[in-house]
């Protein structure tokens, strides 16, 4: 009842608009630098709806608590249970809830400057790891898979390697009847990605061939 009162005082409620404005806007711009860097095909919107809430409710989380070490501890018991109804496909994602997380702490303990420098910092840092493709691979990893009837001939893949492919590896060779899988590895560089549809044309040509898939392995398919 005490915090309650508290929290009524002109002055204590003006902190508490103040920083739940300034924390709803801080998470729109962590929402929109999620937006602007984000490359796959595992994008969710419902995801910017959380970064945006997720500031304010624990901005708030943090008025609750002023100091008082039950709340606290009340609240780490909170959060063990809570659990994720899917997992969490992508690290960078846990970054930005963290970051999300961090921002709503700063906010509720009234750093308002440093929260707000911290965002800026973070922000910036995340365009420009985003401009210069940090971390990313220069090779493209594929996975090929080939699957027919009767006699396939190995020697129309290993053509790849004299086309520029750097590597080819076969991962599976499977024989059923008179039916055959085969499943290869493909390593190559980006511009050679034309040398690949231009040898899958090649091989449709062959009567054996039923089907032909081109995969990526990755989770975030190069776009």
């Amino acid at each position: 009842m005490t915090e309650i009162i508290d929290l009524l005082a002109i002055d204590n409620l003006l902190r508490f608009l103040v920083s739940l404005a300034l924390s709803i806007v801080l998470g729109i711009a962590i929402a929109f630098v999620y937006k602007v860097t984000h490359k796959g095909l595992n994008y969710e919107s419902s995801f910017l709806s959380t970064i945006v809430l997720l500031a304010p409710i624990v901005t708030l989380v943090m008025f609750f608590i002023q100091g008082d070490l039950v709340l606290s501890l009340g609240l780490v018991g909170s959060l063990s249970i809570i659990r994720f109804r899917t997992p969490i496909k992508d690290t960078r994602d846990m970054i930005f809830l963290f970051w999300t997380i961090a921002t709503g702490l700063g906010i509720g303990t009234l750093n308002w400057t440093l929260s707000m420098i911290s965002t800026a910092i973070l922000a910036v840092l995340m365009y420009l790891l985003f401009i210069i493709k940090y971390g990313r691979s220069k090779h493209n990893e594929y996975i090929l898979m080939i699957s027919g009837q009767g006699e396939f001939n190995e020697s129309m893949v290993d053509s790849l390697i004299e086309k520029g492919i750097r590597k080819v590896y076969l991962r599976s060779h499977e024989i059923h009847s008179n039916r055959f899988d085969l499943v290869y590895e493909l390593l190559f560089d980006e511009k050679d990605l034309d040398v690949i549809h231009g040898f899958i044309k090649e091989i449709k040509e062959n009567k054996n061939i039923e089907k032909i898939s081109l995969l990526s392995p990755q989770l975030n398919l190069p776009m």
